[in-house]
């Protein structure tokens, strides 16, 4: 599996920002990791596609940049569509939606550039987010992202045929969005492959990890239901949440509550002893509404490698279980994986060195990749702090705001 960190941590939206992200920021980062290339997971801003997708002239000079940089182009996240770094995004970034041909144009365009970029005999992969936020949505909504998807799909298929290229496109589930869990990506998008509206060859799966673990859903089951429904996990999105074993412990309430900030939604949920989860849209609706009976996890993307301060923890071990098992599925060989965790500066106190944290992160995934048993070792120490309680019953779906379905 190739393995590269997401650009999307980084704020500049127009071509001169992210050649320089890619000398300040991507290039020490694969030089402090120690190593020869680096993968590189370009976030490109829809504006920012569409430049790069109608100037030949520009993609030579993002290719050169990479090149000289020893970095190597293989996935693109298109979820943003611009100004990830607002000062609120919140639900901005789920707009627009695929039911807004604006959506089409952007992974178009990212498909188009990443075609160019790829190197010789690579296929390539864009993820994007899992249809909209839940609400609103209708039938005719979901009638429009079905057209809206096949489209695309015919397009990666031509594509494919005019330049030799395969690039994929991978929906990704998120807490509260349309496709909320993995069960629902594949209920939503395998009758659609089945009866051929959407080509399976070139739209699958995201599976981001975080979202995988908030959903407290068993990781080894869920890439088995991808499989078993005729899908591929085109991308694995490396990412770990907070984990907190007792929410109405005082202590336990304060240290999760210093990762509530105002820019990104922290989605929330609570597994009650029965397996039902309880859902809060953001972390301040979960402190004022769920019981805090039961475990919580939450939607913040947190350092791979770095423990939080007790008596918080992380799902490290989720991503473990994924990268061991996807290796058992069909393709799961062939999977990207793209350590994102794009709140280093909104983690509580800041990050001093940004460079350093994300070559951490580079060369744990590494290690947590490599197959060999002196590898496999050092990724159980990596998680050997964090708390062996997060393994818990799979859960029934979710309900909103404390109260269960």
């Amino acid at each position: 599996m190739e393995l590269s960190y997401c650009t999307n941590v980084h704020p500049a939206e127009d071509l001169d920002g992210v050649l320089e992200q890619l000398d300040a920021f991507a290039g020490p980062v694969r030089r402090a990791a120690g190593l020869d290339r680096l993968g590189v997971g370009l976030w490109l801003p829809a504006d920012l596609a569409a430049r790069l997708a109608s100037s030949s002239e520009d993609r030579r000079r993002l290719q050169a940049r990479l090149e000289v940089n020893g970095l190597v182009l293989r996935t693109i996240n298109a979820f943003p569509y611009r100004a990830f770094h607002a000062d609120v995004v919140k639900l901005d970034v789920y707009r627009p939606d695929w039911t807004d041909a604006r959506r089409v144009a952007h992974t178009l365009d990212c498909a188009r550039v990443l075609a160019d970029l790829l190197p010789e005999g690579a296929a390539g992969s864009i993820s994007t987010l899992p249809l909209a936020w839940r609400e609103p949505w209708t039938e005719a909504d979901d009638r429009a992202a079905t057209e809206a998807l096949a489209l695309v799909s015919r397009e990666l298929r031509a594509l494919r045929e005019a330049t030799g290229r395969t690039v994929r496109l991978a929906i990704e589930p998120e807490p509260g969005c349309v496709l909320d869990t993995v069960d629902d990506v594949v209920g939503w998008l395998a009758p659609r492959t089945r009866s051929g509206l959407i080509d399976p060859e070139f739209v699958g799966v995201c599976l981001d990890t975080c979202h995988l673990a908030v959903s407290f859903a068993d990781p080894a089951v869920a890439m088995r239901r991808i499989a078993d429904a005729g899908l591929r996990v085109v991308k694995v999105q490396a990412s770990a949440a907070l984990h907190v074993e007792r929410p109405s412990d005082p202590v336990s309430r304060a240290a999760i509550a210093s990762f509530g900030e105002p820019r990104y939604l922290h989605q929330t949920r609570e597994l009650r002893a029965d397996g039902v989860v309880l859902a809060a849209d953001d972390l301040a609706e979960a402190l004022d509404a769920l019981p805090g009976e039961g475990p919580w996890r939450v939607h913040f993307h947190v350092p791979l490698h770095l423990a939080p301060t007790p008596p918080l923890t992380a799902t490290t071990d989720v991503l473990v279980t994924v990268l061991d098992a996807i290796r058992g599925i069909p393709h799961g060989d062939e999977a990207h994986v793209d350590v994102e965790t794009y709140t280093w500066t909104v983690l509580p106190g800041g990050v001093d060195d940004l460079v350093a944290g994300i070559a951490g992160e580079v060369r744990w995934a590494a290690a947590a990749l490599d197959a060999d048993e002196g590898a496999a070792h050092a990724t159980d120490a990596a998680v050997g702090a964090l708390d062996a309680a997060t393994r818990h019953p799979a859960p029934a779906a979710p309900a909103r705001s404390g109260v269960p379905a």
